[in-house]
């Protein structure tokens, strides 16, 4: 049987997803209407579950030791295995203002479309969605890789919402790929001693005064670390009262760096200035580390099927730069192990808002998102339907991820 072409999986893929037009529509609204923060996903989760349930796609619900994760696969495992990574959770107070609910609407779009070419069209190898909670606070895919979620995949593909005048001076609307930084977390928890702060100040050990030495040791340090790193901290726990010494302060600090053997370098730093808060004061410091994401890995020739496919549908991108992007994410780990696409795609926001703000939280909700959502989900299907029947294609990704990881 003569293979089919570009522009028959294209139009086929077209016309099946249009039928499924309202209820992506539907299920991005109850993923942004119901925002729910790093594990606790427990209602995306079902919601996309059901979705794909309805849609007759076996689903496996609270896999991998997560129970906010999902795993649904369709086809066979002679061929490759094409994953898509679908997020859901959003953020304190602000819900879904970096857009997961369209990261969660594009891969599940790109998984529908992808097998529904399989089975249409007799295509050989898998395609896999997975739902990784925990992509803003704690590393989701980080737990999934060690369960070992992504052990049989060959490729990985999710996209990425960003505010579309980032773009602008390119006159694009996305791109391809491109780094970002590697970073994790320290979490410091003074223990001192409480005491009345009026009648006998000098019995107690001031936890408070150890967690304001540590902040201005790292404000200090802020001074002599390199452009493209990063410290960034919050207040976790302090007093609520003035007449007792405080005997508990608890601090965390973001620590970013380009690579991860330099997050860990400059984690070391921080550790320091951490540690001098509890010596300066006399109190004890207990010390915890969130897991590390990893610098994302860009492969030029996945990025470059990309931006091929989504300007088949109107949406014109660049395929990737040198760019370094300040931010971090998980999917930067899964990049380390098999080749992975982060493509970014703009949408409009107001005020000339960006990630995280309300207004990219209003924007996420419009038509206009959601239809940027599922053309990259289209896309993105048609990449790995190239990766699965391309051998020659696959091959250049491949090579590409090695020469790259050495």
């Amino acid at each position: 049987m003569t293979p089919p072409s570009k522009t028959e999986v294209q139009s086929a893929i077209g016309e099946y997803i249009k039928e499924l037009a309202e209820p992506l529509r539907e299920l991005n609204r109850k993923i942004h209407d119901n925002p729910e923060l790093a594990y606790e996903e427990h209602h995306s989760h079902d919601v996309i579950c059901e979705f794909l349930e309805a849609q007759n796609i076996p689903v496996k619900r609270h896999v991998y030791g997560l129970k906010t994760a999902f795993e649904a696969i369709i086809g066979d495992s002679n061929g490759r295995c094409v994953n898509f990574n679908a997020e859901y959770d959003a953020l304190p107070g602000i819900g879904h203002a970096c857009g997961h609910n369209l990261i969660a609407t594009a891969s599940v779009t790109g998984f529908m479309a992808l097998a529904f070419a399989i089975q249409k069209f007799g295509l050989s190898g898998q395609v896999q969605l997975l739902g990784t909670p925990a992509e803003e606070d704690g590393g989701g895919k980080v737990d999934l890789i060690r369960a070992g979620a992504f052990k049989d995949v060959d490729v990985s593909l999710m996209m990425h919402p960003m505010a579309e005048d980032e773009f602008s001076q390119e006159k694009i609307l996305g791109i391809g790929g491109r780094s970002t930084i590697a970073c994790f977390d320290i979490t410091a928890a003074y223990h001192g001693v409480s005491a009345h702060a009026a009648a006998s100040p000098w019995e107690g050990v001031n936890a408070l005064d150890a967690l304001v030495s540590a902040y201005n040791n790292i404000s200090m340090l802020r001074q002599q670390i390199g452009p493209d790193e990063r410290i960034h901290g919050a207040i976790m726990q302090a007093p609520k009262v003035t007449n007792a010494i405080p005997e508990l302060t608890r601090t965390k600090y973001t620590i970013r760096s380009r690579t991860q053997k330099g997050a860990r370098a400059l984690g070391e730093r921080v550790r320091k200035c951490l540690d001098a808060g509890a010596l300066a004061t006399g109190c004890k410091v207990e010390l915890e580390e969130t897991q590390m994401y990893a610098d994302l890995v860009v492969i030029p020739p996945l990025c470059e099927g990309y931006q091929e496919f989504i300007g088949d549908l109107g949406v014109h991108v660049a395929a990737c730069d040198d760019t370094l992007m300040p931010g971090s994410t998980d999917q930067g780990n899964v990049s380390q192990v098999v080749p992975a696409l982060h493509a970014l795609v703009g949408i409009p926001v107001t005020d000339g808002a960006h990630n995280h703000t309300r207004q990219f939280t209003a924007a996420a909700d419009t038509d206009e998102a959601h239809e940027r959502s599922v053309i990259s989900g289209k896309a993105m299907a048609m990449t790995g339907w190239r990766l699965l029947v391309d051998d020659e294609y696959y091959g250049k990704v491949r090579r590409s991820f090695d020469e790259i990881m050495g």
